[in-house]
């Protein structure tokens, strides 16, 4: 068993930044990937960002490529998820995701998920 939860979502203005936290519990996260997901009212679920937690492998959707940055801290078995440049169209809640499948990109390739955290932009 997995257990994720995230912290540090709140209101922004555009063009400002937030940092996410996914702090992870349970079993060892060696061969897991941890990804953020994001889901806007009418809207399915986006995936965000990942990384590998062995090898610190980064993968981002199209929507966040240079502006967000994804990475992870060993000792304190976090993963933190650094938004810049923010746009209202980034406003969601933000939920991070553990799993061992592929493709990467899909929400179903995951099996632990944290409770979310709200991010919500203005213009």
């Amino acid at each position: 068993q997995v257990q994720l939860a995230e912290s540090g979502g709140g209101l922004v203005q555009a063009g400002g930044s937030l940092r996410l936290s996914c702090e992870a519990s349970g079993r060892t996260l060696n061969s897991y990937i941890i990804a953020w997901f994001r889901q806007a009212p009418g809207k399915e679920r986006e995936f965000v960002a990942a990384i590998s937690w062995n090898g610190g492998i980064t993968y981002y959707g199209n929507s966040v490529k240079g502006r967000f940055t994804i990475s992870r801290e060993n000792a304190e078995n976090t993963v933190y998820l650094q938004m810049n440049s923010l746009k209202p169209e980034d406003t969601a809640v933000y939920h991070c995701a553990a799993g061992m499948k592929s493709p990467i990109q899909r929400d179903t390739s995951y099996g632990y998920w944290g409770q979310g955290t709200q991010v919500t932009v203005s213009s």
